[in-house]
């Protein structure tokens, strides 16, 4: 965890290193899998490729999140409030300042994203600008910065490389399965390369999907707290979580499903008429999130 003024939490650590130990211990199995099944000669290709996949996540991290979105970097000239709000926090947090960007989407939400606390970004959409209040704005950039002083976006960035590998595998499995599934490998007991490639890519999949929605979950719940702790106004990103929500509701399915893909860094999910409380959301519940805020307020009111 990143040294700053954010309060600390051993549980996100924890959590943290087991998410990645479990994900590389599954990386380092896929890729023996394949050796293990395909010829000799790729084995050499293959662990480039997944290699190459997982830097590219880490180093490009922060400009493919932000051309997913549409947003662009904006000077202290273009958006000297955001700018000073930002630069304000970061003094109070003793972080370094990230990099600013702007989305041009009535969805009112905000991220973070970036390889390290010198190479990060916080975005928000012109959505959350026109809804919220400063104070509320504040909120929710001081839960976007401690993302990135507790290098949980790192973590997810990275975690991701998992579903994308085996992403790519499932197509390569159905490319094999379309062109050559006659094909068998005496190593696998006569069963066709593809179908063993297939299952090895599905349950990596699906297991790094519920590894990272769970660590979303938690890291939510730790920014939330870390947010609130530094500008000692939990109520106002408590007001900024319901006006997000409600908000969302009111956004047209179609925009909604355009920005899906980025709902485990935004502050609140693109969804609405479903239920947060299952297993594979990106975020813990608005009760759970208020309730914790309620909390940090009445600790904060009591008299010294």
């Amino acid at each position: 965890m990143a040294r700053s003024r954010f309060v600390g939490d051993a549980g996100l650590t924890a959590r943290m290193t087991t998410v990645m130990f479990l994900l590389g211990a599954m990386f380092v199995g896929i890729i023996a899998v394949l050796i293990a099944i395909m010829p000799a000669g790729w084995a050499p290709i293959i662990g480039i490729i997944g290699l190459g996949v997982v830097w590219f996540q880490w180093y490009s991290s922060d400009t493919v999140a932000m051309k997913a979105m549409r947003a662009r970097e904006v000077s202290a000239q273009e958006a000297p409030e955001l700018h000073g709000m930002i630069e304000r926090l970061c003094t109070l947090a003793d972080m370094p300042k990230p990099r600013v960007g702007v989305a041009d989407t009535d969805l009112p939400n905000a991220f973070a994203t970036g390889r390290s606390p010198n190479r990060s970004v916080v975005v928000v959409t012109t959505g959350i600008l026109r809804r919220l209040t400063a104070e509320e704005l504040e909120g929710v950039i001081a839960h976007e910065l401690s993302h990135v002083a507790h290098r949980d976006v790192l973590v997810m960035t990275v975690a991701s490389s998992a579903g994308i590998v085996a992403s790519m595998l499932t197509r390569g499995a159905q490319y094999g399965a379309i062109f050559g599934g006659g094909r068998r490998d005496s190593n696998t007991g006569g069963v066709p390369v593809w179908l063993v490639v297939l299952l090895v890519s599905l349950v990596t999949y699906a297991v790094s999907f519920l590894l990272l929605k769970l660590l979303s979950r938690y890291r939510e719940l730790s920014a939330d707290r870390a947010g609130a702790y530094l500008t000692m106004k939990p109520h106002a990103l408590a007001s900024a979580l319901q006006k997000i929500t409600g908000e969302i509701n009111q956004i047209p399915d179609r925009d909604l499903r355009a920005s899906q893909a980025m709902n485990a860094f935004f502050i609140a999910p693109a969804a609405r008429g479903v239920s947060l409380r299952t297993l594979t959301s990106t975020h813990p519940t608005l009760e759970q999130r208020l309730e914790q805020l309620a909390r940090i307020q009445a600790e904060l009111d009591r008299p010294a």
